[in-house]
């Protein structure tokens, strides 16, 4: 299962040439800074906009190449805007209602009850747009997208109307609906906090092009991308709660290479969940250290060095079995420890971020 999208467009001042292979189920990330040509890659997804040479395949179904041009009311996709634009004179039920109107009986792969239940808009059905939060708006502008049945889902910044704790009330929904489920999704940001909830493949764009382009982990761990995740570079690495302590209010995840401690963030044992790990955040010694506050030591090797952001400083590429960490270090600690491919440390990671 894939996507392949393949398309050139000129605008005055701007050029658009991408050529992805993507994964045909997850979340897939476009993401870099305004005007890299996101949302144009996304119009052209969803046929607004036509490039002079295209190719999209959803999942084995050819929607455009040179030779055939499906227009966007004949691809089965939907398509969620930064605004919700949902029909002001309509209750929220009229509302989805109108989202399932357009297809038959037979079509239909997403019941309104599941649709209601996965957005928690229940409470929400008789009332009317004007009354709700700019949040709950756009939860029931999902709803509505998911109630077409769609076999492909473009959402283009569907956070970025919101403040910081709407944001954070609506995310636990996209990861519901992340989990729950089997719709390919492409999700616009430039907001690295949703990245790292949210995606399992990311492409990274600057200026119409693809820098990179694979899945989230293992980009992320690139030392060659000239865009991060904002200031902090790092890793996120799906693990397993394999353990809790109730006394000290924490958890202790598993993943592949090892297990660390952090913040109890209430998921049952077994549950998957995500760690952000900042290079800042990681120290680099030649033995295990004691006596420190730091209680994540782990045996790790170094993989490689790269530019950091200032002369002073470098980035180290590391693994932990197979999972790869960032740590960001001086250029002088660097020479001290004789840090080189291939030679075998422990590393103390000061604080790890749960996210789901």
């Amino acid at each position: 299962m894939s996507l392949q999208a393949r398309f050139e467009l000129d605008y005055p001042g701007f050029s658009l040439d991408v050529d992805l292979e993507l994964p045909g189920q997850g979340v897939t990330a476009l993401f870099g800074p305004s005007g890299c040509g996101k949302t144009t890659l996304l119009r052209c997804m969803a046929g607004l906009s036509r490039a002079s040479a295209g190719r999209l395949v959803v999942n084995g179904e050819t929607w455009q190449d040179a030779n055939a041009f499906r227009p966007v009311h004949l691809r089965p996709l939907g398509y969620v805007f930064q605004e919700a634009n949902l029909f002001a004179h309509l209750s929220i039920r009229r509302n989805l209602e109108y989202g399932l109107s357009r297809l038959a009986q037979a079509a239909r792969r997403v019941q309104f009850e599941r649709a209601v239940e996965l957005l928690g808009i229940a409470h929400l059905l008789e009332r009317r747009p004007a009354g709700l939060s700019g949040g709950e708006r756009q939860r029931v502008a999902i709803a509505r997208t998911l109630l077409t049945s769609p076999r492909l889902l473009l959402m283009d910044e569907p956070l970025a109307a919101l403040d910081a704790a709407r944001k954070g009330e609506f995310l636990p929904y996209l990861e519901r609906l992340h989990a729950e489920l089997d719709i390919p999704v492409v999700y616009v940001t430039h907001a690295p906090d949703e990245v790292a909830r949210l995606a399992d493949h990311i492409v990274v764009m600057k200026a119409g092009r693809a820098l990179a382009s694979g899945p989230l982990t293992e980009t992320l761990a690139r030392l060659d991308l000239p865009i991060r995740l904002g200031e902090d570079a790092g890793v996120v690495l799906g693990a397993v709660v394999a353990e809790r302590d109730t006394h000290w209010h924490l958890a202790r995840v598993a993943f592949d290479g090892g297990s660390l401690w952090v913040r109890d963030g209430g998921q049952p044992i077994g549950a998957p969940v995500r760690v952000r790990i900042l290079a800042r955040d990681v120290g680099i010694a030649l033995a295990p250290v004691q006596g420190i506050s730091i209680q994540n030591c782990l045996p790790a090797s170094v993989d490689a060095l790269g530019e950091d952001g200032h002369a002073a400083l470098c980035l180290a590429r590391l693994h932990v079995g197979r999972s790869p960490l960032l740590a960001r270090v001086t250029r002088r600690a660097a020479h001290a420890l004789a840090l080189a491919p291939g030679q075998p440390v422990w590393v103390l990671i000061k604080a790890v971020a749960l996210i789901g």
